[in-house]
C-alpha cells in the first residue's frame, strides 16, 4: 500500500509540475522559464523537479510524449478519413490539427522555441513525431506526390503549424477559424495534387 500511495504522489508531482511548465510557458515563453520559475507555480521545492525530469528540455519532451498520446487518440475518432484524393479526408486532418493546436498553444510553441535553440532537442522531437509523419505520408498513397511522401507529410503539418502559430499570434489577418481551416484545406489538398 505505501508503494502505490508513493507512486500516486509521484505521479500527481510530475502532473503538478507539467501544468505549471505550461503555464509558465503561456505567460514567459519556454526560452524565459526557469525550472524555478515552474517549481514555484507548482509550488513544490526545485529539488522535487529533478526527482521527474533532469531538465527542462526533459520535461517539456514529457510535455510532447503526452502530446502525441492524445494525437493518437485523435485518429480513433469518428470521421478519420485516410485517403487524401478526398478533399474531405484533408478537411478532417486540418480542422483536427488546428484544433489541438488551439488546445496546446503553449506546449507548441515551447517545442518550436528550444528546437530553435537546442539541436539535440530538435533531433529528438523529430524521432518523436515520426511515426505521426508515418501516419500522414500514408494518407497520401494514391496522389502522385512526384517525391519523397515524408517530405510532403512534413510540408503538410509544418504548414498547418506555422499557419496556426500565425494566426494565433495575430500575425495573419483576423479572419474567422472556420475561414482558416477552409483555405489551409484548399491550399494542401490542390498542393497535395488531390
Amino acid at each position: 500500500m505505501v508503494v502505490g500511495a508513493r507512486r500516486q504522489q509521484a505521479a500527481q508531482t510530475e502532473a503538478e509540475l507539467k501544468a505549471a511548465a505550461i503555464r509558465v510557458f503561456e505567460r514567459v515563453g519556454y526560452l524565459n522559464t526557469k525550472i524555478t520559475d515552474i517549481t514555484a507555480e507548482a509550488g513544490r521545492a526545485t529539488g522535487s523537479f529533478y526527482k521527474h525530469f533532469t531538465s527542462k528540455e526533459k520535461l517539456l519532451e514529457a510535455l510532447l510524449a503526452d502530446l502525441l498520446a492524445e494525437g493518437d487518440a485523435s485518429a480513433e475518432l469518428a470521421g478519420h478519413l485516410d485517403d487524401f484524393r478526398d478533399r474531405e479526408a484533408v478537411r478532417w486532418h486540418v480542422a483536427v490539427y488546428w484544433n489541438f493546436y488551439r488546445g496546446h498553444r503553449a506546449v507548441m510553441s515551447a517545442l518550436h522555441q528550444a528546437a530553435i535553440v537546442d539541436e539535440e532537442f530538435a533531433r529528438r522531437s523529430r524521432e518523436m513525431l515520426e511515426p505521426d509523419l508515418r501516419h500522414i505520408a500514408g494518407h497520401l498513397a494514391g496522389l502522385d506526390l512526384h517525391g519523397d511522401p515524408l517530405v510532403a507529410a512534413s510540408l503538410f503539418t509544418t504548414t498547418i503549424s506555422a499557419v496556426a502559430a500565425a494566426w494565433f499570434t495575430g500575425a495573419i489577418p483576423a479572419s474567422g477559424e472556420d475561414e482558416m481551416i477552409e483555405t489551409l484545406t484548399t491550399f494542401l489538398y490542390a498542393g497535395l495534387g488531390g
